[in-house]
């Protein structure tokens, strides 16, 4: 059995340390999370509110800090479709599916950052510019190219294991890409 306030201190350094890097000042983050892994069960076999719920209350603070919109991944029975406000999707012109997210079809977090949005809608896919992994539950088809690591110390919640990235433009081009201004010099392409 995982203590809740456990739970919410290793919460609080994770959102903590994802501030002071400054990785999410703006855009869309997705969320992935198994509670069952937090729990230290396998995923999709013990889903819990209670710790969904000391999750969300943390992971909130990302938006208040920084004001990124946040999406909840729900688990493959609803094909990782996600969770957001209905103003995001809007925003960001993302396809709407038609389900309800509940804990045995959807994940106990999904299904309860559901409950607590002004106006929830699930959306099929889409292009974020960082994300949460909390336990392993595959999050990158939902970020955009290209997805970086990033590093930091605290690197589980309860049993679960922890990944987060950020994303960045593709750098394109070949032996003559510039990829910084400061290294723009005056010439031709037949040089």
């Amino acid at each position: 059995m995982v203590d809740l306030a456990d739970i919410k201190v290793d919460a609080e350094v994770v959102v903590g340390q994802l501030l002071d890097s400054g990785a999410f000042e703006n855009g869309l983050i997705v969320i992935g999370c198994s509670t069952s892994e937090v729990a230290g069960e396998r995923i999709g076999t013990s889903g819990n509110e209670q710790i969904a719920s000391v999750l969300y209350a943390e992971i909130q603070k990302l938006t208040e800090n920084t004001g990124v919109e946040l999406a909840f991944q729900c688990c493959e029975h609803l094909n990782r479709a996600l969770v957001v406000e209905r103003s995001v999707q809007r925003q960001y012109g993302l396809p709407e599916v038609s389900a309800v997210p509940i804990p045995k079809a959807g994940g106990s977090m999904a299904s309860f950052a559901y409950k607590q949005m002004k106006d929830p809608v699930l959306v099929e896919h889409i292009e974020a510019d960082g994300a949460i992994d909390i336990g392993d539950t595959l999050i990158g088809m939902h970020l955009k190219r290209v997805a970086v690591p990033l590093r930091i110390e605290q690197k589980s919640i309860g049993h679960a294991h922890l990944t987060a990235a950020k994303t960045r433009p593709p750098l394109i081009g070949g032996a003559r890409a510039v990829y910084e201004r400061s290294q723009v010099e005056e010439g031709s392409c037949d040089e």
